[in-house]
């Protein structure tokens, strides 16, 4: 298996290649040169696999399509040694629970940091120091989170031989319990710097080094956003285990509603639905940062500066560049490297916008690839977290809410509609009380996460001084 730059890059690459490398060199993302296609008896052997002998062994299969420069056995260990019981607190790893009827949320918030990003960041902090003890090298990990990865990849990262890790955020952006928990570390590899901007500044901060090759290759920076491929297709085992979990062959179809931000989690539904999984609908639930539902719905894709990005109540949302949309273009036009370029390298830089509504790819989009979209709001928000808990019992975080609110858009009678669970309620818990005027409960391990003293840096959203920084504190 071979990866390939949705903008061209000459280089064909192996899978632990581009583990370490992030970005392409051209600036482009990484995707596999094609994707595997499974049918109908691959699907009852996987199934089969999920059923008797679990999610481990269910992950070793979807990822062994996908890598072949790590041997088996050592796949299949790193897959038995993340995801167990005693890190994700269920046997199941990723239970999928009935809400009513066809309606179903996917629970994928019970790793170590109570997010969903647990889920693809534990095997890559495993995958990492693999690679980098085989080949005898460090790492400095460079990301950008809006809340969950920055607290998923430290937790996985700390104390990992090899890997330094610099994590950007926005500052003041994060709920508190999301800052508690990535600031309260004091691991020696691990480096908060807080940015004066939004997500999005954090982001383009990430990109940005990541395209300066020679700083980049002087420092050995990597990245573990959902840019690496690697974390994506981590991601696409679950949309499989939700499916077996859902359906009783594989006659049936169902559909993902899913809270989206910067477009990862949804693109690895995408990925899972190009090789074959029957998904009728990948349901893109947005909040007020509703960029990914304007081009969904219009064909038009226009990115906001930081003054119009708003800060919501699923602040990890707030997001108005989806780094991972730049997968599904090329996809969508038909795996076109210049195509795809000159949108992203041209078009984006150049006027911070691109529309395909005249496109006759953009016509077809629904029918090839499934995908629709819809927006919540606040005040949708809280009437979900209401209606769940008055009517279920059952407490969701706010983007969970979002995810059920715009599924119900599209429920369609008979198929299973399965909602992604984002977070437990817990990491925002003003939303929670404002809700339903009482507090989620804290797990034990967290209970004094808010008064705990915080390490962080504040700094302006300037590449400049990042790598600055990094430099002044990387490892050897």
């Amino acid at each position: 298996m071979f990866y390939l730059s949705t903008r061209g890059y000459h280089n064909r690459q192996k899978f632990c290649d581009i583990l370490l490398e992030g970005l392409a060199p051209d600036g482009g993302l990484y995707l596999p040169q094609t994707y595997p296609q499974l049918n109908t008896k691959d699907f009852s052997r996987l199934r089969d696999i999920y059923n008797n002998r679990g999610y481990a062994f269910l992950a070793f299969e979807i990822l062994s399509l996908y890598i072949d420069d790590i041997p088996s056995a050592d796949l299949l260990a790193l897959c038995q040694k993340t995801y167990t019981a005693e890190v994700f607190g269920d046997q199941r790893i990723s239970p999928l629970s009935t809400i009513d009827g066809n309606l179903h949320i996917l629970a994928l918030s019970n790793g170590p940091t109570l997010a969903f990003k647990d889920m693809a960041m534990q095997l890559l902090g495993n995958l990492f120091e693999y690679e980098l003890q085989r080949r005898g090298e460090q790492l400095n990990i460079l990301g950008a989170t809006s809340g969950d990865t920055g607290s998923a990849a430290e937790y996985a990262m700390r104390g990992k031989h090899g890997v330094q890790v610099f994590m950007t955020s926005p500052h003041g952006r994060m709920s508190r319990f999301q800052q508690a928990q990535m600031f309260s570390l004091t691991d020696k590899n691990i480096f908060n710097i807080a940015v004066q901007g939004v997500f999005d500044d954090c982001q383009n901060i990430v990109k940005a080094v990541s395209q300066d090759l020679a700083f980049k290759r002087k420092y050995k920076i990597g990245t573990v956003n959902s840019i690496n491929w690697a974390r994506l297709l981590a991601q696409v085992v679950y949309y499989f285990a939700g499916y077996f979990q859902a359906t009783a062959d594989h006659s049936q179809t169902v559909s993902f509603s899913v809270p989206s931000g910067n477009f990862g989690n949804v693109c690895a539904g995408h990925v899972a639905r190009m090789m074959g999984l029957p998904i009728s609908q990948l349901v893109v639930a947005t909040n007020e940062n509703d960029v990914l539902d304007e081009f969904f719905r219009s064909g038009s894709y226009k990115i906001r500066d930081s003054a119009r990005t708003f800060e919501t109540s699923s602040p990890s949302m707030d997001i108005s560049k989806a780094s991972n949309f730049e997968r599904f273009i090329y996809d969508l036009l038909k795996q076109n490297p210049v195509k795809t370029a000159g949108l992203f390298s041209d078009q984006i830089a150049a006027t911070g916008s691109f529309n395909l509504a005249s496109d006759p790819e953009f016509a077809v989009l629904k029918n090839r690839f499934g995908f629709v979209s819809g927006k919540s709001t606040h005040e949708n928000r809280l009437r979900t977290i209401r209606h769940m808990f008055s009517t279920y019992g059952q407490m969701v975080d706010p983007h969970t809410a979002d995810g059920l609110k715009v599924a119900a858009e599209y429920m369609t009678p008979g198929e299973p509609m399965i909602v992604l669970e984002t977070a437990l309620p817990v990491k925002f818990a003003d939303t929670i009380m404002q809700a339903l005027h009482k507090l989620p409960d804290v797990p034990e391990k967290f209970k004094n996460l808010e008064i705990m003293p915080l390490r962080f840096e504040v700094m302006p959203p300037d590449a400049g001084q990042i790598k600055s920084y990094i430099a002044m504190n990387c490892a050897d």
